[in-house]
C-alpha cells in the first residue's frame, strides 16, 4: 500500500481543516516546499497536494507551489482543487503534476471529466469521490449532491477510471480513525478499483488494517502534522514493504 502524505494549501501555506470547514483552518507551515522535502527525506515517494483556494474559487490558484515542489523534489504528485476547465488541467500537468484528482467536475460536468479520462488516460486521472453519509460531496465539500457513492464509483469504473480517492468527510481531520466499513463496501462492490483511503487516519496501527482491506494507497494529513504518526514510522513501513523483512 502506497503512503501518500497530504499538503493542503491556503494562501501559499500548508494548512489542515476539519471536516472540510475553512473556519477550522490551522497553519502548520508557511513553506510547503520545506514540508515536501521532509517527506522525501524519509523515503516517501508520493504527495497529495490540494489547492484549497482553487477548490473555493473553481479554478487553479496555487500552481506555483506545485511547480516549486515538482521541480525541487522527486515526489510523484497528485494535484486537486479547482480543476474545472481544460486550461486548469494543462496548467497542472505543465507545473509538474503526475496525476490530477477531479471531484466536483466528475459530478457537475461529466462530459468534460470523461473526455479527460480519454485524453490523458486512466493512469493520470483520479476520481475524487468524497462522501457525506454515502452521498458524494462537491465544491470543496461545501455542498452535497444526490449521487450515491458506490454507484457513482462503479459508473466511472465502467468509463475507465482505475484510481479513486475516497474521503469520508465526517472523519476528515478528526483523528478518530478511518471508515473501514465504507472502504470494505467499496472494494467489495467495485471490484478491481485502486482505492486510496483518505480521512481520519489517527495512528500507525490503522495502516496495516487498510492494507489488509485491499486499499491501494492511503492519504495521511493531520496525524503527521500533529505528531500522531512519525515520518520515521512511515519510513520503516515503506522499507519493510519493499524488502518484505
Amino acid at each position: 500500500m502506497r503512503i501518500i502524505p497530504a499538503i493542503d494549501i491556503i494562501d501559499g501555506k500548508c494548512v489542515r481543516l476539519s471536516k472540510g470547514d475553512y473556519n477550522t483552518k490551522i497553519i502548520y507551515n508557511e513553506n510547503p516546499l520545506e514540508v515536501a522535502k521532509s517527506f522525501e527525506a524519509h523515503g516517501i515517494e508520493y504527495l497529495h497536494l490540494v489547492d484549497l483556494d482553487g477548490a473555493k474559487s473553481s479554478k487553479i490558484v496555487n500552481y506555483k507551489i506545485l511547480e516549486q515542489i515538482a521541480s525541487q523534489t522527486k515526489l510523484k504528485i497528485d494535484f486537486g482543487g479547482g480543476l474545472k476547465a481544460d486550461s486548469d488541467l494543462k496548467i497542472a500537468f505543465e507545473s509538474g503534476a503526475n496525476q490530477i484528482t477531479g471531484g466536483s467536475i466528475a459530478v457537475k460536468n461529466r462530459e468534460t471529466f470523461e473526455r479527460w479520462i480519454e485524453q490523458y488516460g486512466s493512469d493520470k486521472i483520479i476520481l475524487g469521490a468524497d462522501a457525506n453519509n454515502e452521498k458524494v460531496a462537491v465544491s470543496g465539500w461545501l455542498e452535497d449532491s444526490d449521487e450515491d457513492l458506490v454507484p457513482f464509483i462503479q459508473d466511472y469504473q465502467n468509463k475507465g477510471i482505475q484510481y479513486v480517492i475516497c474521503t469520508d468527510i465526517a472523519k476528515d481531520g478528526m483523528l478518530e480513525g478511518p471508515s473501514f466499513d465504507l472502504y470494505a463496501k467499496i472494494l467489495e462492490q467495485a471490484k478491481g478499483i485502486k482505492l486510496i483511503a483518505s480521512g481520519g487516519i489517527s495512528k500507525f496501527d490503522e495502516l496495516p488494517k487498510l492494507a489488509e482491506l485491499g486499499c491501494e494507497g492511503t492519504i495521511i494529513g493531520k496525524a503527521i502534522y500533529e505528531g500522531r504518526i512519525s515520518l520515521k514510522q512511515l519510513e520503516n513501513y515503506i522499507i519493510t514493504n519493499l524488502t518484505g523483512i
